[in-house]
């Protein structure tokens, strides 16, 4: 099932502020020119990144009744075409923010948690980037933004400084509405009865961090039943 609105709300909350607290890495500009992770991003424009990813919920508006929402998976289906766009723009705001990377993150998480509290307690349709969708829909895609891309980050920070450089920014409770929320799309996809079994892992697969193979996606996910197995879903992954 879906995360509810003030689930989502209070689990982004939380997220944000373990990230946030760990963003002291971003202030050093020898590491912010270090490349990322994801081949043709820096560090810093992969914190950039986070600032776009806020900014997104921080300018949604509620349409009017009666307006058909996209689903989770569906709005995060849009991402593969706009992928050369947002690299573009990355990059540009990481050009414009590089004097000070984390004020501009963390003026965009404030922008967009005024937003939120705006629009809250209810779960209206408002009207994103690439398209209608529930409040609870927009806030639970922030929500899987900052733990993908705090993983990325930990991952690019541990390979410039070492594994013991940083503590991890992902938020345990975070990462498992991800997982969960990732699932729930593969299961209204195939009719699966699939339960995860190693969050982490399981969101790098979806996410397309980690390649695809199926004995990783076994120790990622485990069927409900023991009479059943875990389907090959080459197919259908990566999600994002």
């Amino acid at each position: 099932m879906p995360a509810d609105v003030q689930t989502a709300a209070t689990t982004l909350r939380t997220q944000w502020d373990r990230l946030h607290g760990w963003v002291e890495h971003m202030a050093d500009p020898r590491l912010g020119r270090e490349p990322s992770v994801l081949d043709g991003w820096s560090v810093v424009e992969l914190w950039a990144h986070l600032g776009r990813a806020m900014d997104a919920l921080a300018v949604c508006t509620p349409l009017p009744e009666g307006t058909v929402p996209l689903s989770l998976g569906e709005y995060l289906g849009t991402y593969a075409g706009r992928a050369e766009d947002v690299a573009e723009t990355t990059r540009a705001l990481a050009v414009q923010h590089a004097a000070d990377p984390v004020g501009y993150v963390t003026a965009s998480a404030a922008a967009a948690f005024a937003t939120l509290d705006a629009l809250l307690p209810g779960d209206p349709v408002v009207q994103a980037r690439r398209g209608p969708v529930r409040l609870s829909t927009m806030t639970a895609s922030r929500v899987v933004e900052l733990v993908v891309h705090g993983d990325d980050l930990h991952r690019s920070v541990r390979r410039v400084r070492g594994a013991d450089a940083a503590p991890d920014p992902v938020d345990p409770g975070a990462l498992a509405l991800v997982a969960d929320e990732l699932l729930a799309i593969v299961r209204a996809r195939g009719g699966w009865d699939l339960e995860v079994a190693d969050a982490r892992r399981w969101v790098r697969l979806a996410a397309g961090r980690a390649p695809y193979d199926v004995d990783e996606l076994a120790l990622a996910l485990q069927p409900r039943w023991t009479s059943e197995a875990v389907p090959d879903l080459g197919r259908m992954l990566p999600l994002l």
